[in-house]
């Protein structure tokens, strides 16, 4: 049976804490552990902290959107809406952190996806928005996986998609 691990009350001081306990991380996981996880740094790290997580089942991650996202420059002047594509980035990364989780050694894996399908986007996102993202594993076996994913913005669905995924070995070259 799994174990739903839930963020703990606020205490005074950083609520961030990482590290890995008997295959739970404790929440919400902060952007050193993020990191540790993903290849990605900026501009293109689409994740800020995990505030649920349930190992090999489901994961919530936070991105603020603040005005000053270098893609906001282009998209669109006087008006600026986050790519759709980089909500669904954001989802990938929040998947890649839950299946990166797995690895004895996530420094030498990468995770490349493969598919999205029912793709759909349903407001648009603006600077100050607070994005919440949520994965759902659907099948995952040996490097081959399958993700529902759900971007919400102040309790309301924003953009979906199913995400397919493929676990590989990092190039030494």
């Amino acid at each position: 049976m799994n174990e739903v691990v839930t963020p703990p009350p606020p205490t005074s001081g950083s609520a961030e804490t990482s590290g890995d306990s008997g295959g739970k991380l404790a929440v919400p996981i902060g952007i050193q552990r993020i990191l540790q996880l993903l290849p990605h740094r900026y501009p293109f790290l689409l994740l800020d902290r995990i505030i649920a997580f349930e190992p090999r089942v489901r994961i919530v991650a936070l991105k603020n959107v603040t005005v000053n996202e270098p893609f906001f420059q282009g998209h669109f002047p006087g008006q600026p809406i986050m790519p759709g594509v980089l909500l669904l980035e954001a989802l990938a990364q929040a998947g890649a952190v839950l299946i990166m989780h797995e690895s004895d050694r996530p420094e030498e894996k990468l995770i490349f996806f493969t598919g999205v399908d029912e793709c759909r986007f349903r407001r648009p996102v603006v600077p100050g928005d607070q994005l919440h993202l949520h994965v759902d594993v659907l099948v995952f076996r040996r490097n081959v996986g399958r993700m529902k994913g759900q971007v919400m913005v102040d309790g309301k669905l924003v953009a979906e998609a199913m995400l397919s995924c493929h676990v590989v070995d990092r190039s030494r070259e």
